[in-house]
This record gives structure tokens, C-alpha cells and sequence, in this order.
């Protein structure tokens, strides 16, 4: 087993979710992430944990029900699925989440609209303990020889999967004498740019860069937000492993423009690729892509929700991530390189309680990359002014 499997699992329990003694601990994982997974629960049992469940999710039983199911249950979602998730937050567990997938063209071939219905092995329930704040949780990446070899098709197996574990090592900073050191800097860099976003309390961003034109309004208490996250026990964590992003929520009725993604995007199972938006009052209104279309239309369709944005994101071009230039075909990495939105439900943790029912509630969250060195990001004040926040990839904030 290569020792960074080992190092990787300490840092993700240990600085990531922040697994105490005595927590329970749910790993969501996928058939084939299995040394990494049991690399995870050793760590977490090394701490202290008191029970350890590995719940693998098999995405080909998905592809035989978005064959075979009937075309009006493949919103089902059986209920002890979700009053699984809210045991875990009565019990004030701690969750870790391994991403990455083990079967990136599974579904091509099937129809997008059906693909997009189907959304598990997400589960609604989860963005509700997240916001009661009652779990320490941490998504992760767990690198598999498929998806090794759709990011790097021009090399052998082998070599593929060889550069993916060093490209997820450098990105997670394993290559430093202590990682979890230098993830606390890292930390306390974007609670600083976080810091300074406050400060300056604006009304709205502008995105603008080919094919983006995009005004994003913001909630008069949107507050800005860094990697880290505090459970109401206390217990701090570090949700994203990698984090190179500030977010927030926006105002979901004040979104107006036309934004293009500057990276494909894996939605729920669904590969979507030249992803354009456009949006009135908040609502996205027209929906394309080169690929994929159909099942962001399906999933934007979900609930009323579905089709507003719950999240915007900053990311300057310094992160790690960023200056790799992979496109990696996996949200929670391509997200760390370039700004985004989500279109679904948003965090409480970015709006004070005045603004908590102003906030968009979905059944889903799906981010999509807009950013990137070659999108302008310009901040609106309450008169009008206009402040520049990203230039060229840079802050200037």
C-alpha cells in the first residue's frame, strides 16, 4: 500500500472532520475505494471513535435503475435513508465523504433527463444536519484507476493512476514535513480574504469574461466564509479537503446575466460539459451545454428552489489546485480551482438570522465552475460603486 493511503487517512480524520474520542463515524464511500476507506476507519479507531460504518454506495445498481425503474420513481428515495442521515446528527457524529469516481462514463449512454432525476446517492437530509451544525464532517478525494485514467487518457494505466495520487498529494499538501500544519495556514490566508470581503459588505458581484455577464446580488447579512466550519459542540473541522475557496449565499431572487462554465462538471452521475446559463430575477431561466444538458435541466426542475442559487464562491490563482492546470472531472477539486456558484440550497452559515428566510432551500446542491484567470470578479457596493476583487486571477481586495 503506497504510505501516502496512510498519511492522507490521518489528515482527513484527524484536521479534517476532526474525529473525537468517543464519535461515531460515518464514511459515505463508493465499491471500489476500498483501501482508502479502511485506511479512514483504522485512523478514526486510532483516535478514538467509537463505531466506525462504512456505507458504500454501488453505482451500477444506479445504472440498472435509470435502465430499468419505471420513469415515475426515479425520484424515490426510500425514507429510512433519510432518518439514517438524522440519527447520525441526533448522535452528533462525526461524516466523512470520499469523492471521485469509480465509473466516469457510466451513464453517457442512458438518457440525461432520466440520469438527472435520479440524484443518490445525495440525500436532502444531509444539508439539514449540516446546517443544525450538528456533525463534523469532511469531503475528501479518493483516488481510483478509472478515474486516473479519464483525467490522463494519454498515459498506461498504471502511469495514470501514478500521477493522479501525485497530483491529489500535492494538492492536500502530503508533500509537506507536516500537512496538517499547513493546511492551519492555509486556513487562516482565506479567513483573512474572508475577513476583508466583510469588511467591505457589498450589494452585489459582477462576473465578467467571454461568455459571462453575470450580477449576483447578495443578502444584506451574506457573510463571507473560509475552509472551516464549528459544530454547536464545538468541535472545529475542515469540511472541503482541498479548500481554496470564500463563499457565501446570495440573494436568490437578484441574479440576472448569462454566465458560461469554465470547467465540465460531474452532476449527481451525469458528465456535463460547455454548461451556459441564463438567468432572470434569480431564476435560471435557459439552460445548454455540449453535454449534459438535459440532466441539469432535469435536476434544476427538482423543487422550486432547484433552479436559484444557494451559493456563490470565490478562488484566486494561487491555490494549488489552480496552478496544476488539471481539469480533474470532479467537483470538489475543480471547484478549488476557479470561482463558482451552486444552484439548490444554500448554508445558514452565510447569512445572519434576519436573512434565514431569504435563503434558498433545495432539495439539491450542484456547483458549477465560472471563474477562472480569464473572468473579471467586480464588487457592487449599495451606491453603486465599483470595486475590483479579482483581476487576472488575482485579489485585489
Amino acid at each position: 500500500m503506497d504510505e501516502r493511503v496512510d498519511i492522507l487517512a490521518e489528515l482527513i480524520v484527524q484536521l479534517g472532520a476532526n474525529v473525537q474520542p468517543g464519535q461515531i463515524l460515518d464514511i459515505g464511500t463508493d465499491i471500489g475505494k476500498e483501501e482508502l476507506t479502511r485506511a479512514v476507519a483504522a485512523a478514526a479507531y486510532r483516535r478514538g471513535a467509537r463505531f466506525v460504518e462504512a456505507d458504500y454506495f454501488d453505482p451500477w445498481v444506479k445504472r440498472s435503475r435509470l435502465e430499468h425503474a419505471a420513469d415515475n420513481s426515479l425520484e424515490y428515495v426510500p425514507s429510512w435513508l433519510g432518518d439514517r442521515v438524522r440519527a447520525l446528527g441526533e448522535a452528533h457524529a462525526a461524516t466523512i465523504t470520499l469523492t471521485g469516481p469509480v465509473a466516469p462514463r457510466l451513464f453517457d449512454d442512458l438518457d440525461q433527463a432520466r440520469v438527472g432525476r435520479d440524484v443518490l446517492p445525495h440525500l436532502k437530509e444531509w444539508m439539514d444536519i449540516m446546517n443544525e451544525r450538528t456533525v463534523n464532517w469532511c469531503v475528501a478525494p479518493a483516488p481510483t484507476r478509472a478515474w486516473a485514467e479519464h483525467v490522463f487518457p494519454e498515459l498506461e494505466p498504471d502511469a495514470a493512476y501514478a500521477r493522479l495520487w501525485d497530483e491529489i498529494a500535492y494538492v492536500c499538501r502530503l508533500d509537506t514535513d507536516d500537512p496538517a500544519a499547513a493546511w492551519r495556514e492555509q486556513c487562516e490566508l482565506l479567513e483573512e480574504v474572508a475577513a476583508r470581503l466583510n469588511e467591505r459588505r457589498f450589494d452585489a458581484l459582477h462576473f465578467e469574461g467571454e461568455g459571462t455577464d453575470l450580477l449576483v446580488g447578495l443578502l444584506p447579512t451574506s457573510r463571507w466564509t473560509g475552509a472551516t466550519d464549528e459544530t454547536v459542540d464545538g468541535v472545529r473541522f475542515l469540511s472541503n479537503l482541498p479548500s481554496e475557496e470564500v463563499f457565501t449565499a446570495p440573494d436568490p431572487q437578484r441574479v440576472d446575466g448569462v454566465v458560461r462554465s469554465t470547467k465540465p462538471l460531474d452532476a449527481y452521475g451525469a458528465q456535463v460539459a460547455g454548461l451556459r446559463v441564463e438567468f432572470e430575477r434569480g431564476r435560471a431561466v435557459r439552460i445548454e451545454a455540449d453535454k449534459g444538458a438535459e440532466a441539469i435541466r432535469a435536476i434544476a426542475a427538482r423543487d422550486e428552489g432547484a433552479s436559484r442559487l444557494g451559493e456563490v464562491a470565490l478562488v484566486d490563482g494561487s491555490g494549488r489546485v489552480g496552478r496544476l492546470g488539471t481539469v480533474f472531472a470532479e467537483t470538489l477539486l475543480d471547484e478549488n480551482a476557479a470561482s463558482h456558484v451552486a444552484l439548490g440550497d444554500g448554508y445558514e452559515i452565510s447569512v445572519e438570522r434576519d436573512d434565514l428566510p431569504r435563503l434558498n432551500r433545495s432539495e439539491i446542491h450542484v456547483d458549477f465552475m465560472i471563474g477562472g484567470n480569464e473572468v473579471d470578479v467586480t464588487g457592487v457596493m449599495g451606491d453603486g460603486t465599483l470595486v475590483p476583487v479579482l483581476r487576472k486571477g488575482v485579489w485585489q481586495v
